[in-house]
């Protein structure tokens, strides 16, 4: 995007890290997944920081960070698309059949980034599910709590070099919860090195 001469925009920060601080109720799904989109191909680290709320739409944006980091006591909801419409009883249950991709299709976000099941996961929307922060870490929606993160720079690199190993065996097909069982097991088997040197 140009404006008077200029670029605005991603394009204008480049491949330069990012941080995006969200704290929305959503809003129109295709920007939604328009801004999801855009964040997910930046070149840059994308460091995405829940500070009160991630709804609806904004919960799909969410899920583009390379790290997400979630408050504490802040929360992700995630639902079925909504709609408004009018007429009859036909008219209601096509758009019923009509709206089911869509509830697919961010599904397939929440599941890619979690490793949860579609299936449960369409069950956690069919309720309109708050996670809060601490949940919302340890069901896989997020990598840390934003309490608890360290703003260190090595520990920033590593957090960004573990996220992009889990990318890869991702990638790989390996499902998000074995890949970070897998990352876990060889963090654990350096310390026991590291420790067995100093024995």
């Amino acid at each position: 995007m140009k404006t008077g001469g200029q670029e605005t925009g991603l394009r204008a920060i480049g491949d330069r890290d990012i941080v995006v601080n969200i704290n929305s109720p959503g809003g129109d799904m295709f920007e939604g997944i328009a801004i999801y989109e855009q964040l997910r191909q930046h070149s840059g680290h994308v460091t995405v920081n829940v500070l009160g709320l991630a709804a609806s739409a904004a919960s799909v944006i969410a899920m583009a960070g390379d790290t997400i980091n979630i408050g504490r006591p802040a929360f992700l909801m995630i639902h079925n698309c909504w709609a408004l419409a009018a007429g009859n009883r036909h008219d209601f249950a096509a758009l019923s059949e009509q709206m089911a991709p869509f509830d697919a299709a961010m599904a397939d976000v929440y599941a890619a980034r979690t490793g949860i099941d579609p299936e449960d996961l369409a069950a956690m929307m069919d309720a309109e599910t708050s996670i809060n922060g601490s949940a919302a870490f340890e069901k896989g929606f997020g990598d840390a709590v934003l309490d608890d993160v360290e703003i260190e720079q090595d520990d920033t690199k590593s957090a960004a070099a573990v996220r992009r190993i889990e990318a890869a065996l991702r990638a790989s097909g390996l499902p998000r919860s074995e890949a970070q069982k897998l990352i876990s097991e060889f963090k654990s088997s350096l310390s026991d090195s590291a420790g067995g040197g100093l024995s």
